[in-house]
């Protein structure tokens, strides 16, 4: 590991001659008096409560739930190396493949299914180490490092260290506790996670993010269950109430910066910058989610002013609030949306696709994807969007 001394925690020295780190218990002493920084958490405050405002006028919050958690579930998953797209999730959700063939797409399934589960465990169960392992089965079910030697859903009985491919524990960037370690250390940040105190619920948040992450209590997987955990504290605390903050997508764009931060507290006790980093992740991404669900707003209401506007055409505008739902789609969810016939489904999607609304991307005569172009393009901010023919996957 390379540093041998740390003001907010101490490096022992294992038996077997490597040394890991050992965080001091949650929360540190810290002076956060500077009007600079009281200043960028009161801008956090209010930009969060904005959003979660939000959830309070659209006429139904999934128009940006089931969006704004798939962007989550795509950036977090791309900070540990996958490659799946937005667009390329929601034509995999719409091809009625039980496994799609493209692991990372799966990666990125499990990440919803786990912030789903949290998100409804919550109800029932408070954020807990129980509530860790359980969605850590969830995520790494069939994925790279869910094999069970990986132990999904247990924490490790042996050491983990964080490196480049190649190093050994000797020269590790960073080793975490050992496991002999892990039952003390986990019990004091669940202990934090519901103690009585005066810190902002933003920066409780930030100081749990660094402690898990400190801690590495899984084999695999523990970038995106501590990500998870931002989503599941934030909403049992209070601040949303319902998961609208993709702050993945900010720490996937500055990643080295965020691997930095989080590094430099265990090696420097350096909290300041780290808090400052997540509170302007804070900040940046609410007004983005505000921003885009101004666009998503605007955007649903001109496509049912269009249908609005034309007699033969009034009768299916439920097809378009389920397209903002399901930018990708087939002809059979079409039909379920509608409640109707499938040639009734099929005629009202020929509709879609007159507009300019919608349009088919497959060139197959059975088993048709239609994609709503400047929808997915809205949320992916105008990047290409998923086709499968221009990869040769039907």
């Amino acid at each position: 590991m390379r540093f041998s001394t740390s003001p907010t925690g101490k490096v022992i020295k294992a038996l077997q001659g490597y040394s890991y780190f050992l965080p001091d218990p949650l929360p540190p002493k810290l002076d956060i008096s500077d009007m600079r920084f009281l200043k960028l958490l009161s801008d956090a405050d209010r930009a969060v409560s904005q959003l979660a405002g939000l959830g309070y006028t659209i006429p139904n919050p999934s128009f940006l739930v089931i969006p704004y958690t798939r962007m989550e579930a795509v950036a977090s998953s791309r900070i540990e190396g996958t490659q799946a797209s937005l667009s390329e999730l929601f034509y995999f959700e719409a091809s009625n493949k039980e496994s799609p063939t493209r692991t990372d797409v799966i990666e990125v399934q499990n990440y919803l299914k786990a912030l789903f589960y949290g998100l409804e465990r919550i109800n029932s169960l408070p954020l807990s180490l129980r509530l860790m392992r359980e969605v850590h089965e969830l995520l790494m079910t069939d994925v790279r490092g869910g094999t069970p030697d990986k132990t999904p859903g247990e924490f490790r009985k042996s050491q983990n260290w964080i490196a480049s491919a190649g190093s050994t524990l000797d020269n590790a960037r960073y080793v975490p506790p050992h496991h002999s370690k892990l039952a003390d250390v986990l019990k004091d940040w669940e202990k934090f996670l519901h103690m009585q105190t005066n810190i902002p619920p933003l920066i409780q948040c930030a100081m749990m993010h660094y402690q898990f992450e400190a801690i590495h209590p899984f084999l695999d997987g523990n970038g995106r269950v501590g990500r998870l955990f931002i989503s599941f504290f934030l909403i049992e605390k209070g601040v949303l109430t319902q998961p609208l903050l993709y702050l993945s997508q900010y720490f996937e764009q500055h990643r080295t910066a965020y691997y930095d931060l989080l590094l430099d507290i265990s090696e420097h006790g350096n909290w300041l910058e780290w808090i400052e980093f997540f509170l302007n992740a804070v900040i940046v991404q609410s007004n983005h989610a505000i921003e885009s669900a101004k666009r998503i707003i605007d955007t649903r209401e001109a496509y049912r002013q269009k249908f609005q506007d034309n007699s033969k055409t009034r009768s299916y505008t439920a097809l378009v609030d389920f397209i903002f739902l399901t930018p990708y789609f087939n002809l059979s969810q079409a039909q379920k949306a509608l409640g109707s016939s499938y040639v009734t489904a099929s005629k009202a999607v020929g509709i879609l696709e007159e507009l300019g609304l919608v349009e088919e991307i497959t060139g197959q005569a059975r088993n048709r994807i239609y994609v709503a172009r400047e929808l997915i393009q809205l949320l992916e901010d105008n990047k290409p969007i998923y086709n499968p023919k221009d990869t040769g996957k039907k």
